[in-house]
C-alpha cells in the first residue's frame, strides 16, 4: 500500500518547508502539496508535528563477546529499541578480536543480523591485527559493500592494533577508498595506570576514570590524525568524550588532516561522579573512553553546534546489571557501556534543541545526514527528497515524557537515563515506507531490515 504523510513540516539538514510526502514501493516519489493519490493510499496527518528524515546511529554493538560475557540485546530486540527512538538504521561495530579469523567473523556477524533486524544497517569492519590473511580478506569484505573498518587503539592483546598494523590498515583503506574508524587510547598508558591503581588497592568502579584520563585519550586523537596525515587516508574518531581530545583532533582539522569526530549521547548528559557511586551503582556507567567531569559537556555541546563534531552516536553496549557486577572485585573486570540506542534522538532533541542551542539543521546533520555521507548511504539515507528511501520519522515536539526501565525496549535491566525528561518524541517511523512504529507501539515487520551496501562516497 502506498503512503501520504500530509500537512507536516519537513525537516533536512538544509532545508525547512511544509509539503506533503508520497511513497511507494519503498521510495519516496512525490513532495509537494495538494498531491492527487490512487483512492487505496494510507492517509497520515502530520500537522504540527516535524517530519525527519530516518535517524542513523552510527556507532552500536548488538553482538558483543567482551570481558567474558556477551551483549544483552538481540538484532530484534537492539533494532525495536532502535525504531521506537526513531533510529531506521544503525551501523554495527562487526568486532572479531586478535584470536578470531576476521572474514568468518565478518560472516558470522552477518548471519546474526540477516531475518532479525526490524530495520536496516550496515558494519564497520573491525581490523583487531594484520597478518598475511588480512589484506585479501579486507579486500573481499569492502567488495561485499562495507564502506569502513575501525580500529582499537586499547584494549591491548584482544582488539588492539600496534602502531605498525595501524599503518598498515590506513594504507590500504586509502587505496580502497573507505574510511577508518578509530577508538583512540593510549594502550601502554592504560595498562600500566590499571596496574598501577589495583595494586594500590584501588579496585572500585571509580578508578575506571583515572585509569584512562583525559591526556590519555588526547594522545591518542593525536597519534591517529598523524598517522592519517602521514598515510593520506580519511579518518573518523568514535565517541569522542572531552576537551582534550577535542582539541587533538581540532589541531590536526586545521592542519588539513581529512577526520571527522563523533561524541556520544551519555558524554553530552552524563558525568563522572555517576561512575562514582560504590558498588554495581558506579558500574553500570563504566565505559571507554569514560564519563569525564561534567565541565566537558558544555564544550561538547559548543563544538556540535558549530559543526566541529560530526555526528552524535551511542556506542549502544547492552550489558545487565548482574554482567556490571562481574568487576565486583576489580574495575578491570567491569563490561564496558551503557545502553542508549533507543533514547539518543528524544535526549539530542530535548537538551540540544529544546533546551539548549542545537538548531534543527545540525540536529538532523549530526544525527542523520553526516553519517549517511560519510558512510557511503548518501542520499539513498539521510535526508528527505525524491528517490530517497522512505525512511521518515514524525515527530511530535510538543509531547512530554520521562525515561525509565519500565518502559523502554532494549533488552536490559536498566537505564542510565533514568528520569531524564524528555520534550518531544517520534509518533510515527517508517522504514522503506512500511509503517514501524505508531503512537508508542512497534508495528514493523521483525526480520525486514536488510544489509546496506555503500554508494558513492561524500567525504
Amino acid at each position: 500500500m502506498s503512503l501520504l504523510i500530509k500537512n507536516g513540516e519537513i525537516i533536512t539538514a538544509d532545508s525547512r518547508y511544509k509539503a506533503d510526502i508520497y511513497v511507494e514501493d519503498e521510495t519516496i516519489t512525490r513532495i509537494g502539496h495538494n498531491l492527487e493519490v490512487p483512492p487505496a493510499t494510507e492517509v497520515m496527518d502530520a500537522s504540527g508535528k516535524y517530519v525527519f528524515p530516518g535517524f542513523i546511529d552510527p556507532h552500536v554493538h548488538i553482538y558483543l563477546p567482551f570481558m567474558a560475557t556477551f551483549a544483552k540485546d538481540t538484532h530484534q530486540t537492539g533494532s525495536i529499541a532502535a525504531l521506537m527512538g526513531g533510529t531506521t538504521t544503525y551501523i554495527e561495530m562487526c568486532c572479531p578480536n586478535r584470536n578470531d579469523d576476521a572474514l568468518e567473523g565478518y560472516h558470522h556477524w552477518k548471519s546474526l543480523a540477516e531475518g532479525n533486524s526490524a530495520c536496516d544497517y550496515t558494519f564497520h569492519m573491525a581490523v583487531t591485527k594484520y597478518d598475511d590473511k588480512t589484506e585479501a580478506q579486507l579486500r573481499e569484505i569492502v567488495a561485499d559493500g562495507i564502506s569502513s573498518f575501525k580500529i582499537f587503539l586499547s584494549y591491548k592483546n584482544f582488539f588492539g592494533v600496534d602502531d605498525g598494523e595501524m599503518y598498515q590498515t590506513l594504507m590500504l583503506a586509502k587505496e580502497l577508498g573507505v574510511i577508518t574508524t578509530a577508538h583512540c587510547e593510549n594502550a601502554e598508558l592504560v595498562g600500566r595506570l590499571q596496574a598501577k591503581l589495583l595494586a594500590e588497592g584501588k579496585t572500585g568502579s571509580a578508578f575506571h576514570e583515572p585509569s584512562r584520563p583525559v591526556e590519555v585519550e588526547a594522545e591518542g586523537t593525536g597519534r591517529f590524525a598523524t598517522f592519517l596525515e602521514t598515510t593520506g587516508a580519511t579518518g573518523y574518531v568514535v565517541h569522542l568524550s572531552c576537551a582534550a581530545a577535542l582539541n587533538a583532533a581540532m589541531a590536526a582539522k586545521m592542519r588539513g588532516v581529512p577526520l571527522y569526530i563523533e561524541s556520544v549521547i551519555p558524554h553530552f548528559l552524563l558525568d563522572k561522579t555517576l561512575a562514582e557511586q560504590p558498588g554495581v551503582e558506579g558500574a553500570k556507567y563504566v565505559m571507554s573512553p569514560p564519563l569525564r567531569e561534567k565541565w566537558n559537556q558544555k564544550v561538547l555541546w559548543d563544538a556540535l553546534a558549530q559543526g566541529f563534531i560530526d555526528t552524535v552516536g551511542t556506542d549502544h553496549c547492552p550489558f545487565d546489571v548482574g554482567q556490571k557486577a562481574l568487576g565486583k572485585d576489580a574495575f578491570t573486570a567491569i563490561p564496558n557501556g551503557i545502553p542508549a540506542i533507543e533514547d539518543r534522538i528524544n535526549l539530542l532533541y530535548t537538551y540540544g534543541v529544546s533546551r539548549g542551542n542545537l538548531g534543527l539543521h545540525r540536529f538532523v546533520d549530526a544525527a542523520s545526514t553526516k553519517a549517511a555521507k560519510l558512510f557511503g548511504l548518501f542520499p539513498r539515507k539521510g535526508t528527505i527528497a525524491v528517490g530517497s528511501d522512505a525512511d521518515l520519522v514524525v515527530y511530535d515536539p510538543k509531547a512530554k515524557g520521562t525515561i525509565s526501565v519500565r518502559t523502554q525496549h532494549v533488552n536490559n535491566d536498566y537505564n542510565g537515563f533514568e528520569g531524564f525528561e524528555i520534550d518531544g518524541k517520534p509518533t510515527v517511523v517508517t522504514v522503506r515506507g512500511k509503517i514501524a512504529v505508531r503512537e508508542g507501539q512497534f508495528v514493523g515487520q521483525k526480520g525486514r531490515g536488510k544489509l546496506l551496501k555503500r554508494e558513492p562516497m561524500y567525504f
